[in-house]
């Protein structure tokens, strides 16, 4: 069976089990900052599982797309993957467990359904601790269903109870189902959740009756509910006979490709390995990419991450032979795979493909160099100490996973802790230097920087005019040919948008507005409605320019004495920055 017809035959099984059909979310939490990604379907559902009535009802399912980073070095694997699909099922304070684990047990094994055999089942359980009891209850349940008890397992809470997505939030004990692949047991231990791989997870039913607070406390939920999660590619692998989820006809088409740009169609155990890698991360890049709040690689957060994948890809790529770009090439295939179900995709295509190529391209300059560095850092040590790998983070662009990777290919260590001390080190310099350069202004005080830092207040003022919101700076960035401006804002803005954006900008400068300076006090410039970034990096008094009663920041200077000398206005390009951070880079003709 494929993996579309297994979602299509899921959704219809609960659409008649009297569930609403629901849309995935984004795979950015909009309300948690606690995680960068969404890595359940439950993760949006936080505050209708905490009581809060969903709109269309007390029954959901959908198709997620999801997530999860923690596994990323096992990615590779049977059954690993950092991006997958996640059929759930939703009960919001109606059913609870002999229901949820019945509704299973039928999609499984019912022939109008997957019609597994229900003798490759094997269930595991919650084996009980000071939070909550055994759950006999469960495997009860199982046991009338006809599974035997010695195909029942009970785990301890590492293994069988499952949340909260974040540090806080719903959670509770699962119940878990595995399929025999009737491999030989790896020992008289051999069980449900054995790295041996005999036994394959499909579906998790998680009952929700606890709320675990700051404090590391569980309260009893008003409401019992239940979450449960079946993995699509993995059970996919199951229902197509297949020893690992790469096998399966969704990954087919980019595995493919991967061989005949590297020209190898018999893989050994690491080129297979590779290939491995670099589907998974293609198909993460694509949709994080493609995600409609515009996330672009960068050092911090989700954007820290996307960098990650790509760099991870393009370096195995190279392993593999593959010189010339191709990230692109293969994300062209994911959003074919998948643009019907999740038209963002589409609408992003542009978007996705722009940023492959860029990063692979500053990438690609540095990676012989730094490949060769960490060959002369690594030769005869035992370690790569902390300072040699922010190195070659810094200078080559290597993430530091990159660097323990590549160390762990040559089994030595790479010292994390000294790692992030320089990171730290680094970022006080940067802020020490940023504050030198606000007081004086602008470094560079020739005539093209001096005309757009102006350009620069005029397109802060333009941001609120337009898009009627609480704009703030967030970085910026001035050279003689272009201006960077980086401001809070959780979407793309559309062509309309920028296009209102420019004429606004160009409307000041065709108004010849001269531009101010006065100095006065902080509190002063507060009084007057001055933009800026308030607390100990001012001084007791401060500068403030003003362009007629368009623009007034607490500002260094310098600035052109009149906004005619500024010349045309023009956007060159809007992206993401990080999260909720949207970048302009803009130039004067």
């Amino acid at each position: 069976m494929k993996a579309k017809e297994l979602k299509k035959k899921y959704l219809e099984f609960f659409r008649e089990k009297q569930h609403a059909i629901i849309s995935s979310a984004s795979l950015i939490p909009e309300h948690d900052p606690t995680v960068l990604f969404t890595t359940a379907g439950m993760h949006p559902l936080v505050p209708y599982l905490m009581g809060q009535p969903h709109p269309q009802g007390r029954r959901l399912a959908n198709c997620q797309k999801c997530i999860r980073t923690g596994d990323i070095d096992e990615v590779g694997d049977p059954s690993h993957l950092t991006f997958f699909e996640m059929l759930g099922n939703w009960s919001l304070g109606d059913y609870f467990k002999e229901e949820a684990i019945k509704y299973s047990f039928e999609f499984l094994t019912g022939k109008k359904w997957l019609g597994i055999d229900k003798s490759r089942l094997s269930i595991t359980c919650f084996r009980g601790d000071n939070d909550s009891p055994k759950d006999e209850e469960s495997a009860g349940i199982w046991e009338s269903l006809g599974i035997p008890r010695e195909r029942i397992f009970f785990l301890p809470k590492k293994d069988n109870w499952w949340g909260p997505a974040g540090k806080t939030g719903p959670c509770g004990p699962d119940t878990e189902i595995f399929y025999d692949t009737g491999k030989e047991p790896c020992s008289s231990n051999c069980m449900p959740g054995c790295p041996c791989g005999r036994y394959f997870e499909i579906w998790n039913d998680v009952f929700m009756q606890y709320n675990k607070t700051a404090d590391s406390t569980y309260e009893q939920l008003r409401q019992k509910n239940v979450d449960t999660g079946m993995g699509l590619e993995r059970t996919a692998a199951v229902l197509q006979g297949k020893p690992t989820v790469y096998g399966i006809g969704l990954f087919q088409p980019i595995i493919s490709r991967i061989k005949k740009l590297s020209k190898i169609q018999s893989p050994d155990k690491s080129q297979q390995l590779s290939i491995r890698i670099i589907t998974d991360h293609i198909r993460a890049s694509t949709f994080i990419l493609g995600d409609d709040l515009g996330i672009a690689p960068s050092n911090l957060d989700q954007g820290y991450i996307l960098r990650r994948f790509i760099r991870r890809s393009i370096r195995h790529g190279k392993s593999l032979g593959i010189e010339k770009e191709f990230l692109s090439e293969l994300a062209e295939i994911v959003i074919g795979l998948h643009k019907a179900d999740y038209h963002e995709l589409g609408r992003n295509r542009d978007f996705i493909l722009n940023h492959l190529r860029e990063e692979d391209a500053k990438f690609r300059k540095t990676l012989e160099k730094g490949l060769h560095k960490f060959e002369r850092l690594s030769e005869g040590s035992r370690k790569i100490s902390g300072k040699d790998s922010f190195l070659l983070f810094q200078s080559f662009g290597f993430p530091l996973e990159m660097t323990v990777e590549l160390a762990g290919e040559k089994g030595i260590e790479v010292d994390r802790q000294g790692f992030h001390e320089e990171f730290k080190k680094h970022q006080e310099l940067s802020r020490i230097g940023a504050e030198k350069r606000f007081k004086g202004g602008l470094g560079d005080h020739s005539a093209e920087t001096t005309r757009l830092h102006t350009a620069t207040h005029l397109l802060n003022q333009a941001l609120r005019e337009v898009l009627k919101a609480d704009i703030s700076q967030r970085g910026s960035n001035i050279t003689p040919e272009r201006l960077r401006f980086d401001f809070n804002f959780s979407r793309k803005l559309s062509k309309a948008e920028l296009q209102k954006i420019e004429d606004w900008v160009n409307r000041r400068i065709a108004e010849a507005i001269p531009v101010k300076r006065q100095e006065m006090t902080v509190k002063e410039a507060k009084q007057r409605g001055a933009q800026g970034i308030f607390g100990e990096k001012y001084g007791e008094k401060v500068f403030v320019y003003s362009i007629g009663d368009k623009s007034i920041e607490i500002c260094g200077g310098p600035h052109v004495e009149n906004t005619r000398d500024l010349g045309i206005f023009k956007i060159k390009k809007e992206e993401s920055s990080a999260a909720g951070v949207r970048r302009i880079k803009a130039v004067l003709e």
